[in-house]
């Protein structure tokens, strides 16, 4: 799919509030997909692997599929996959091939934990989910929550190495999918604003937002998620049973004002500068709206917050 900048600057002035109705209806029609597809398959597994890139919009998503799960009478629970990260370790955390610590490595779960609980669940069995604390870079003894599935009940397992051989080999009956941002903005005929960009844009107005992260960690950091996703997530994702774009039409217009002022101050010699100082020109192509027109239960009120599933 491709958006078309004239329709977006167009409709950034003379309809933002209809231009951003269209844009949720066609995600939420999207979302109601995935839920009846899950809803079909609960009877060969309860458990929905929910992959996709950083960025991506994978914690609203699952979010409003439980909500529409739960009109169709299915309860459902949460477990975000980062909880089963392995307490960083010089020994045995795996490294960048400069040296660093590749946190994009699904080595860095606990994949053995994970599987074994995704048979105790198909079981009707018990689960205590462990709890991974990010500012120590290490699993607490404390259990985040504890998880025994009802008749009627799923859950979903949502992370960026859901897909990945060593989860979906060992339960191919689980439901997965795997969501993005697949679309481009093009200005005649020529792409202007790439879709990697958008979740470039989300992850850094999330980072400096709520995460404490300056524009120059997040970006400093890219080269090596863009690696990580080719390398362990992007090609897993023919394995979805569904998978959908998560783009929306006005959501560089909202991101607008903040991104631009984020992305001036990349700093020069980080690598892949080129490509990310070329997002700043990209994003003056686009106007404004204004983001008290977004609802609070939008897919990019993740990134900018004031939303009601919380950041």
């Amino acid at each position: 799919m491709a958006y078309q900048l004239n329709d977006i600057n167009y409709q950034t002035v003379a309809d933002p509030v209809g231009m951003i109705a269209e844009a949720d209806a066609r995600y939420a029609a999207l979302v109601e997909q995935a839920a009846e597809k899950i809803a079909e398959n609960k009877k060969n597994s309860p458990i929905v692997l929910l992959s996709g890139p950083s960025g991506s919009g994978k914690t609203t998503t699952a979010m409003k599929i439980a909500e529409a799960l739960e009109r169709k009478g299915i309860g459902s629970h949460y477990v975000g996959m980062d909880d089963y990260f392995n307490t960083v370790d010089p020994a045995t955390t795996p490294r960048t091939p400069e040296g660093d610590y590749d946190l994009e490595s699904p080595l860095c779960l606990d994949m053995e934990l994970l599987n074994e609980h995704f048979t105790l669940l198909s079981m009707g069995k018990r689960i205590y989910v462990p709890k991974y604390e990010f500012s120590r870079r290490m699993r607490i003894q404390e259990p985040s929550k504890s998880i025994k599935l009802k008749q009627d009940e799923i859950v979903i397992f949502e992370g960026i190495h859901a897909l990945n051989d060593m989860i979906t080999d060992r339960h191919p009956e689980a439901f997965k999918l795997y969501i993005s941002a697949q679309s481009d903005v093009v200005f005649g005929g020529r792409t202007v604003f790439k879709r990697t960009w958008f979740r470039l844009v989300r992850r850094t107005v999330r980072d400096y937002n709520f995460r404490g992260s300056s524009p120059a960690e997040t970006m400093s950091m890219w080269a090596n998620v863009r690696r990580g996703e080719k390398l362990h997530i992007s090609r897993f994702k023919e394995k979805a049973d569904f998978q959908f774009d998560t783009t929306l039409a006005y959501e560089l217009p909202v991101f607008n004002t903040t991104a631009t002022q984020l992305f001036q101050s990349v700093p020069e010699g980080i690598e892949r500068f080129d490509e990310l100082r070329s997002v700043l020109p990209a994003l003056q192509l686009f106007g404004h709206i204004d983001e008290s027109l977004v609802a609070e239960d939008s897919l990019i009120r993740e990134f900018i917050g004031g939303g009601i599933y919380g950041t």
